[in-house]
């Protein structure tokens, strides 16, 4: 039985952006939130820089910021609708990126904390909760995100008596600006959206993209640990065919640039690189064969990423290999690539509809560890996890988002969106589970037929009429 005291309180473990999400969503319900941060001033994680909450690691980018057609920006409206300070704080620090929602991210982390540190209702404690609390413990809310503890990990494998899954996540490397040769690169945007000049573009000749790639193919590679290499791979995500590390699990939708170019040399000329909707002022007679593109990563403007280009190289290769890049010769790097592992569980069999643990229901998840994926995506489901938890502590009913909205879809997902709900517990274990993006391949099907060409627009505006009952 729970202390009477604790029964007022949620305990949010994880200050990442789901579990700042989280506690600023309970706060404002007028739960104390106590927010439990393992970084601090002296320890930090080998993806993370600096020890402030919601730090931006892989890309400063929250993607396509349209909520007319794109799936990925209804769910930012929807957050904003719901009073999101993941919203709030990067749309106060928002950088160029033509149709796009990127941020300063150190001045978009250190607006998230100064909130969170000013609200009355939250406090946060630097310390490590390393296993799952107890019911006496209070609520909780576990929000510890990809880069979960091995001895948190194994505390949530004891407890549900569950196998893990991991992937890989990649991080792209950072230039300053004035080390850019202007004299070949130029600035625009495709079809010139936005402000029509977000982005550094740096042309590469036919020549120049295949020697390009042949360097990728040959630079040396981070070595995986062995605990990495034996990592269980969902069915559903892809299989490298003739990498020697086949049985290293990547998301499709964050793959290392070396990976990519290992399907096929003409890969990223399709991809990342692809040339379209761009003009060369230097050339303006012949297209490029590829582009690489550099988005703004701070507010001053001073400092670039690398769109696209997450790596697993060593550090010495992608200095080698990025300064091949026509404009990058003399560049001179902020930060280099990695790549880190992902932790999720398998929450359509483990949850419940309100992101509860049905073995301990005092336990709620949220963030990429529950198989959301995607800054804006594991922000979603902390603020579907605070606003649960803060009902049932209040003694008040909360359903779920209606299906049809991008909170309600990503929830039906995570729980059990691709699950028959008839089937027992021993063939949903037969099932794969694995991460997801917001897209519209979540989404219920419409009543009445609509036009392929029609739908974007449509989803997005049912979406946005049926969130009203539950915001």
């Amino acid at each position: 039985m729970a202390h009477e005291g604790n029964m007022k309180k949620l305990h949010i473990i994880g200050g990442g952006l789901a579990g700042s999400e989280a506690a600023w969503q309970a706060a404002r319900r007028g739960i104390h939130v106590v927010i439990h941060e393992m970084r601090n001033e002296n320890r930090k994680t080998f993806a993370h820089e600096t020890d402030t909450l919601a730090e931006l690691v892989c890309s400063n980018s929250f993607r396509n910021d349209d909520h007319t057609c794109s799936a990925i920006g209804l769910l930012h409206e929807e957050m904003r609708r719901c009073g999101s300070i993941i919203m709030k704080c990067a749309d106060e620090n928002k950088v160029p990126a033509g149709g796009a929602l990127a941020m300063d991210r150190h001045g978009f982390s250190a607006a998230v904390q100064a909130a969170l540190e000013a609200h009355p209702n939250i406090e946060i404690v630097r310390e490590e909760i390393d296993e799952l609390p107890s019911s006496d413990f209070g609520y909780v809310i576990v929000a510890t995100g990809p880069l979960t503890s091995e001895k948190m990990a194994e505390s949530i494998l004891k407890v549900t008596g569950e196998d893990h899954l991991s992937f890989f996540d990649a991080i792209a490397p950072i230039v300053h600006k004035d080390s850019i040769n202007f004299d070949v690169a130029w600035m625009q945007s495709r079809y010139d959206k936005g402000e029509g000049k977000d982005y550094v573009n740096c042309p590469m000749s036919e020549a120049q993209y295949y020697d390009f790639i042949d360097a990728l193919l040959e630079a040396d590679k981070t070595e995986f640990k062995d605990w990495e290499k034996n990592s269980p791979r969902p069915n559903s995500l892809p299989v490298m065919e003739k990498s020697k590390e086949e049985f290293v699990p990547y998301f499709d939708g964050c793959l290392p640039i070396e990976v990519m170019a290992e399907r096929g040399k003409d890969t990223l000329a399709f991809g990342p690189m692809k040339p379209v909707g761009l003009t060369n002022p230097h050339n303006s007679t012949e297209r490029p064969f590829g582009v690489v593109q550099l988005r703004q990563d701070n507010k001053l403007g001073t400092l670039y990423n690398i769109v696209g280009f997450q790596t697993k190289m060593k550090y010495g290769a992608q200095e080698k290999v990025f300064r091949t890049i026509p404009g990058l010769e003399k560049a001179k790097f902020a930060r280099l690539g990695g790549i880190h592992r992902n932790t999720f569980i398998n929450s359509p069999v483990l949850l419940d509809e309100s992101l509860r643990l049905k073995k301990a229901p005092h336990i709620r998840f949220a963030g990429q560890v529950t198989g959301v994926e995607g800054y804006v995506e594991s922000a979603a489901s902390g603020l579907m996890a605070g606003r649960f938890a803060a009902a049932e502590i209040l003694g008040d009913e909360l359903a779920a988002p209606p299906l049809t909205t991008a909170l309600g879809a990503l929830l039906n997902h995570v729980t059990d969106g691709h699950m028959v709900r008839e089937l027992s517990e021993r063939e949903l274990r037969k099932k794969t589970f694995q991460p997801m993006n917001i897209n519209f391949g979540l989404f219920p099907p419409f009543e009445k037929k609509v036009k392929k060409k029609e739908r974007k627009v449509a989803y997005c505006t049912r979406g946005l009429e049926d969130l009203k009952s539950w915001v």
